[in-house]
């Protein structure tokens, strides 16, 4: 709970945790711990997360770090972990949900080869402006897309 009140999240207790931890894939939540203090630094978590865009999705989630360690990679490597668990489980539709203001993690999912996912209209023109901040390729017709109606 600290390292999510620290990664900016809130105030989080068992309560919160609860329904997803019901949905965390067996071995799918994957801690670092600081050798010196015993500390967690970094997390995240693989649940197994159906929505109607991604009926059986599994959701990258619960990622969050200590800022007194950023700049180690902790970030990529737990979101490394979460993925790894999803693929060796067979799952193909690997899903996140971030916020824009977020351009470290977005960076690291990027990174790692997660795609924006464009559902609403204004979602390429918000996407163009992350990129041009992570000086990222702006390439939306590569990028899956609710087709307009």
């Amino acid at each position: 709970y600290r390292v999510m009140a620290l990664a900016g999240f809130g105030q989080w207790d068992e309560e919160r945790l609860r329904p997803s931890r019901a949905r965390i894939l067996p071995s799918g939540w994957f801690f670092i711990v600081h050798d010196a203090t015993g500390i967690i630094v970094a997390t995240a978590m693989a649940t197994h997360n159906p929505t109607p865009f991604h009926p059986f999705g599994g959701e990258l989630g619960w990622v969050a770090g200590d800022p007194d360690h950023k700049g180690h990679g902790l970030g990529h490597t737990v979101c490394a972990a979460v993925t790894n668990r999803f693929l060796s489980a067979g799952y193909q539709n690997i899903y996140l949900l971030t916020d824009d203001w977020r351009l470290p993690a977005l960076k690291t999912y990027l990174k790692l080869g997660y795609q924006p996912f464009l559902f609403t209209p204004d979602m390429a023109d918000r996407w163009q402006v992350i990129c041009e901040q992570l000086a990222w390729p702006f390439t939306p017709d590569s990028w899956p897309q609710v087709e307009p109606n």
